[in-house]
């Protein structure tokens, strides 16, 4: 039998070289680039390939700006998401900014912001207008309502039955009145100790629900629901009476949640009565009567509706792949079951087809502190001139504040 061939020396050695080149190629295209300095090429394309194949690549960071008012339901959806197939390799990190703080933060670019969710669209087309003559493109790529809530007047149950005994009804102008009584509660209801008549709404330069409330003192000055000019929004007449009812507010919070918890923190010596989002009102019914007693809610006869979106921003910071990531929670917000949890937060679910009269719902459990579902007549949104002008003359009329 004849034996197989041997590998000479020389042969041992050139299969050994081409062995060792193998190994040296494949270590240098697919594990060196992962420490290879930014923007070399191949490094990046290979380690891309490697991280898609084993789905072992860094998750993606989005930063939400929103009010605070969304904040107990944002903080439970963020856990929830990470959680889910859909949110495993997104980081969402909440940023709490007033509405028009972080429109202002997104036009000086601030790049820790990818979506802008505030209470509101009343401050969007001013915000749109803006970026645009910067940068000539949109400042928008996908937008949605989250959820919606009016505006409400929450007052301490013991302080809203002689206010209504003595005005009849709890309007923009009832307020300006009891504001404008000297004597306090001592004119209104006898009742000398409880002082100063005091209310409160945010700062119309920072937050949505400040901005909305001049905006409804506008409309409920000339009693229409449409189409505000901007002659009358420069009207000596509404300019003083604007001005007499700001002077007489508490106190200018940055946040409608924060001012609400105050409110409820510290009782009626802080406010007898606050202009808010009706979901906050309603977060903070139950909590407030173990403390100081029941709160009442009161709807203005003209209203606006808050409508909370989400805006998946289109920025030069916004990476594709962070602009997908927002989408997708996005979609998981408005998801039902996610939805059906915003209820519970006193919000009425942006998903139509979500139910607000359902066992357990707010809007049934809570009707004895005022609550409703149907609401007086709906505010159209004023132009962005209009908006801009508005916030300037309080800005003239109220000096630093």
């Amino acid at each position: 039998m004849s034996e197989s061939p041997q590998l000479t020396w020389m042969g041992k050695l050139v299969l050994f070289l081409f062995i060792g080149g193998c190994l040296f190629g494949a270590y240098k295209l697919f594990v060196k680039p992962a420490s290879a300095p930014a923007g070399a090429g191949s490094s990046t394309s290979a380690t891309g390939l490697l991280d898609r194949l084993s789905g072992n690549g860094p998750a993606v960071e989005i930063g939400v700006a929103y009010g605070t008012e969304k904040k107990r339901w944002l903080e439970w959806a963020v856990e929830e998401f990470g959680r889910s197939s859909a949110g495993a390799k997104i980081k969402v990190k909440l940023i709490p900014m007033g509405s028009l703080e972080a429109a202002q933060a997104i036009l000086k670019g601030d790049q820790q912001i990818h979506v802008w969710s505030p209470a509101s669209a009343l401050y969007k087309d001013v915000f749109v207008q803006e970026w645009t003559i910067q940068h000539s493109t949109s400042p928008i790529a996908r937008e949605e309502p989250l959820a919606l809530t009016p505006m409400v007047f929450v007052f301490w149950q013991e302080r809203y039955e002689p206010f209504l005994a003595k005005y009849g009804s709890v309007t923009l102008r009832t307020v300006s009145q009891a504001l404008a009584e000297k004597s306090g509660w001592a004119g209104i209801a006898q009742r000398p100790d409880w002082g100063l008549f005091k209310f409160g709404h945010t700062h119309p330069n920072e937050s949505n629900s400040g901005l909305m409330t001049l905006v409804l003192l506008a409309h409920e000055h000339y009693k229409k629901t449409a189409r505000l000019e901007l002659s009358e929004i420069l009207d000596p007449a509404f300019q003083a009476w604007m001005g007499a009812f700001e002077r007489g507010v508490s106190g200018l919070a940055n946040s409608t949640g924060t001012m609400m918890r105050d409110m409820v923190l510290r009782g009626p010596s802080s406010y007898d009565g606050l202009f808010v989002y009706e979901n906050v009102a309603i977060d903070y019914l139950k909590s407030a009567e173990g403390r100081w007693g029941e709160l009442r809610i009161a709807y203005p006869a003209l209203n606006m509706w808050n409508d909370n979106p989400y805006y998946v921003l289109n920025t030069p910071w916004s990476t594709p792949e962070q602009r997908k990531a927002a989408n997708a929670f996005l979609d998981f917000l408005l998801s039902e079951p996610v939805q059906k949890r915003s209820l519970e937060h006193g919000f009425r679910p942006g998903n139509p087809t979500v139910p607000i009269k359902v066992p357990g719902s707010p809007f049934v459990e809570y009707q004895r502190f005022g609550l409703k579902v149907e609401i007086g007549a709906i505010c159209e949104t004023p132009r962005a001139e209009v908006i801009n002008n508005l916030l300037a003359s309080w800005q003239r009329n109220q000096g630093s504040r």
